[in-house]
């Protein structure tokens, strides 16, 4: 009998790479036109590196055509008031500077010339103006380099943005609108085009992100004031289209990650302040107002899922799309009308497009075509399962399996834990390149449990802060019952498991070898193991604070105690470290103090460390890498060809 060849893989790593990411969906005023950017990697001898491109489309999804094809990347697209331009942000020619082309082709023209670079912009309504948040050039930095004077004193004189106004219609020089002893964020345009609410912060600085509050200012006399400065956090400022109001989101004081978020309502005539009724989550990403300015829309996650929802002026709270599977990105848009949504929507077996809605039907439709030649075979059914985790609490996941598993069959596990801690698994397209690629994981023959134990977020702030205090502990006993559940149905294989997670899955998975030896091996990116030196050296350390309520100096023995690095002794599983050499969020100092102690036990580990990357690697080839090797690590440690016994 001749032997037949194995079939071809289909979820390679570097076929996975070639999905395509889909974002900032902006439909136009009249809603017959939308934009948006498909991204793609470029891997070439000496280029590693994503390109966006803009794209414009009929809402009906009738026709769609490529706006730009520079060698760099395009992003932001807004139209004009009128909706004859679109305008983006490139750094083509100098870096990051605003462009604008028109509907019906043609040259981009270039709008600025400003030597610090651009980043948020949004454009008057009257069509005349655009404001960006930029930081000026500073000269003595690169004089400093050049006669190697270039030393730091940290915390002085910080990297701060400023409020700058161009032309909207020719190249012209950058008037100062506002700055001061803080950084300039998101901002939102009054409809007059007189006044512009933006968020202000002390520095640039993560850390600082929770100290946001909201001013304004009014364009012709240049007097700014203060709208919004609690304890809490003031954020994403959106006027009523009728200028009667100032919609804002704030939390609770004082300013923590766990604190919740509500929307506040400002009468702009009076200045009297109200909350919203509470969200789902306590967690809303603002998109605007509708037409009528009755009510403001906002997405905010859901299980594995995200919900747009509706906020009126008065009344209660209402869902106004929910996908039936998948999930929207967290981009989504209104018009300049209020009558129209672009956003953009996945699901486990379905790659990410452009869709945009009606906002009177609720019915989106499908713009782009990014990953049309995507295919579909081959792919394992992901399903949301659900299991009692510590103190009989509810918890869900997301399982993928084989594409050819049949019921009652035991196959090696893979458990991937997400980040966060307040993150959340998602159904995000199981075929996209990302650190793990599931669709391959799934072709050969692995299934893979996702877990949102408790600390996720989308399941409500209770469930988010079940964890306060608490790392490794309830979280953890949560994701082994759902890998219990998986071992008592017949699925997972208890002799042939893998563990891994970036970020706080990392500290998870870091976590998880220090309490059993279950799994054959497991793979820590940018995780964290020792809580004291985590505190001391990395960009956010009042988020350590918030979750251990307070320093690691006034309750070292608990810092101690929750930190993977303290029981290190009890680690039998071969462990791969992967890190980003630029990493501010988790240095890579955590990853070697485990890496040397683990290896001086004689535990087989390996560490690849990634030249230029902060905590979330960029560069196209450094993904690749990352996903083959978390392949190869588990081959090697789980052969999928030999049966467990029973």
């Amino acid at each position: 009998m001749p032997v037949l060849a194995a079939a071809a893989a289909i979820w390679t790593p570097e076929a996975m790479m070639k999905v395509k990411a889909v974002a900032g969906v902006v439909p136009s005023p009249d809603g017959q036109w939308a934009v948006w950017t498909e991204r793609h990697a470029v891997m070439e001898p000496e280029k590693s590196e994503y390109i966006d491109q803009v794209f414009l489309g009929k809402t009906d999804g009738s026709q769609r055509i490529q706006l730009t094809y520079a060698e760099k990347s395009s992003v932001q697209p807004q139209f004009s008031a009128d909706g004859r331009y679109v305008y983006f942000v490139s750094d083509r020619g100098a870096k990051n500077q605003i462009y604008r082309i028109a509907v019906d082709g043609g040259e981009p023209e270039v709008l600025t010339d400003f030597k610090g670079g651009v980043g948020p912009y949004q454009i008057s309504p009257n069509g005349k103006w655009i404001a960006f948040a930029g930081r000026e050039p500073d000269s003595d930095d690169d004089r400093a380099r050049r006669e190697k004077r270039d030393f730091k004193v940290i915390d002085e004189n910080p990297r701060n943005q400023s409020l700058w106004l161009v032309s909207a219609e020719s190249k012209s020089t950058a008037k100062k609108l506002a700055s001061g002893p803080y950084h300039v964020g998101g901002f939102d345009w009054a409809p007059d085009s007189r006044t512009i609410a933006y968020e202000t912060r002390p520095t640039p600085d993560a850390e600082n992100g929770r100290h946001a509050d909201i001013m304004e200012i009014d364009l012709e006399s240049g007097v700014a004031k203060p709208l919004a400065n609690t304890a809490g956090t003031e954020a994403q400022p959106r006027y009523s289209r009728d200028g009667r109001y100032l919609a804002y989101v704030r939390t609770s004081a004082p300013a923590t990650v766990l604190a919740p978020a509500r929307i506040v309502l400002v009468t702009r005539a009076t200045g009297a302040i109200r909350e919203l009724p509470p969200t789902f989550d306590d967690s809303p990403n603002l998109m605007h107002w509708n037409k009528d300015s009755s009510r403001l829309l906002f997405l905010e996650g859901k299980g594995t899922r995200s919900v747009v929802y509706s906020a009126p002026v008065d009344g209660p709270i209402t869902a106004i799309y929910q996908p039936a599977q998948g999930t929207l990105g967290f981009g989504a848009s209104l018009n300049k009308a209020g009558t129209y949504a672009g956003f953009t929507l996945q699901s486990s077996n379905e790659p990410p497009e452009a869709y945009v809605m009606d906002i009177a039907s609720g019915k989106p439709t499908k713009l782009s075509a990014a990953n049309v030649n995507i295919p579909r075979d081959g792919l394992g059914a992901t399903k949301v399962i659900h299991w009692k985790g510590k103190d009989a609490r509810d918890v869900e996941g997301l399982l993928t399996l084989p594409p050819d598993y049949k019921a009652g069959t035991k196959i090696p596990l893979i458990l991937n834990i997400h980040g966060g801690p307040a993150g959340a698994f998602a159904e995000q397209f199981v075929g996209t390149g990302t650190l793990y690629p599931l669709a391959a994981f799934a072709e050969k023959g692995w299934a893979v449990l996702r877990p949102n134990p408790r600390g996720s977020t989308s399941y409500g702030r209770g469930f988010r802060s079940a964890n306060l205090n608490d790392w490794g502990g309830g979280d953890y006993q949560d994701i082994m019952a759902g890998v219990d559940e998986l071992i008592k149905e017949g699925i997972a294989d208890p002799n042939r498991m893998a563990v891994m997670g970036w970020s706080y899955g990392g500290y998870m998975t870091n976590w998880v070898i220090t309490q059993t030896n279950r799994f054959k091996c497991a793979a820590a990116g940018a995780g964290l193991t020792n809580m004291p030196s985590m505190w001391g050296t990395n960009d956010i350390p009042g988020v350590i604070d918030d979750y251990f309520t307070g320093p690691w100096y006034e309750q070292p023995e608990r810092y101690l105690q929750q930190s993977p690095l303290y029981h290190v002794r009890n680690v039998k599983t071969p462990t791969l470290y992967l890190h980003g050499e630029a990493d501010n969020r988790v240095p890579i100092s955590q990853a070697f103090e485990m890496y040397h102690a683990i290896q001086r036990l004689g535990i087989e580990t390996q560490m690849v460390t990634y030249p230029r990357t902060p905590h979330g690697p960029q560069e196209p080839k450094f993904i690749l890498d990352i996903m083959q090797r978390h392949i190869a690590w588990v081959e090697k440690h789980i052969n999928p060809q030999t049966a467990s016994g029973n």
